[in-house]
């Protein structure tokens, strides 16, 4: 029993206690105010009903739930499910070969192309979509190209194609940065000692290198998934009106039908599956 006294740790004095809570504020307030009362209006939101020009009637009412599983709207979170989980794979199939070359590379020229995997970030993200438009649209200058080698032009802007580009573009960076920091964790000597067992490279990739980063990889691909499940801004810039995904959905329930109930109920629905990947992930990542 003494040593079981002993070994707890003391309990924090008044000032300690104080000081701590003056440090926690800052971001608490932060949660509180732009998280947890958001949150809550959006959850209030959902049992009340549409008034005749828009605005919410404080009328108890389920019927925004049973609108979920219209086929209308089942079918745009089937499409965005679609979108995102290619644009997720397609960024792993990309970016786990780059982060691979990147943690082979010597230590100054790791921060270089650190360095160029962030480099979009820095540029306004508006612009960098419409970049995309200028690019893909009928006279830019990949139908120019096509053009000139006798291949084009395409319509190449307003599909869900293009939609996946868009993501794959803002998004593969952070599907590079985990596994990147997640290969250079391995220590090399298991790697050799696999080599050194007679294991060919494929062979030492597949026992030993990929599952070891399996964390990093579940860390990417929610962090590219979330993202592109939830966009609004690339799916109605570079997909127009003939891609609807989940966010555009979201945002004209809001901003256009004025039906701020129902816009309610399909944002918790997004934040519903969003905690169940979370939890997912947490799992599999305890898992592996």
């Amino acid at each position: 029993m003494n040593s079981e006294t002993k070994a707890r740790p003391a309990p924090l004095s008044r000032g300690r206690r104080l000081g701590a809570f003056v440090f926690l504020s800052p971001g608490l307030t932060y949660l509180v105010v732009l998280l947890l009362v958001p949150l809550a209006l959006v959850l209030s939101y959902t049992v009340f009903q549409r008034g005749r020009f828009g605005g919410v009637v404080y009328e108890f009412t389920t019927e925004n739930f049973t609108r979920l599983a219209d086929p209308l709207y089942l079918g745009v979170v089937g499409s965005s499910l679609k979108i995102a989980g290619l644009t997720t794979l397609i960024a792993l199939l990309a970016g786990y070969p780059t982060a691979y070359l990147i943690a082979q590379l010597p230590r100054r020229w790791k921060t270089i192309a650190l360095v160029a995997i962030v480099l979009p970030f820095w540029t306004n993200f508006i612009i960098r979509v419409y970049a995309w438009i200028i690019l893909l649209s009928g006279p830019g200058l990949v139908n120019s190209g096509l053009k000139a080698l006798g291949l084009g032009p395409f319509e190449l802007l307003y599909n869900q194609g293009t939609i996946v580009t868009g993501l794959l573009y803002s998004y593969l960076p952070l599907m590079v940065l985990p596994l990147y920091a997640a290969i250079e964790r391995l220590d090399p000597q298991l790697r050799e000692a696999s080599a050194n067992l007679g294991a060919s490279g494929l062979t030492t990739f597949r026992k030993v290198t990929l599952p070891l980063t399996i964390p990093g990889v579940l860390t990417g691909c929610l962090f590219v998934f979330v993202p592109s499940f939830g966009n609004f801004v690339i799916p109605e810039m570079l997909g127009g009106n003939k891609s609807t995904m989940v966010g555009n959905l979201i945002r004209s329930q809001f901003l256009s039908a004025r039906d701020w109930p129902f816009g309610s109920t399909l944002a918790l629905a997004l934040i519903a599956v969003l905690i169940v990947l979370l939890i997912a992930q947490a799992w599999a990542a305890r898992r592996a």
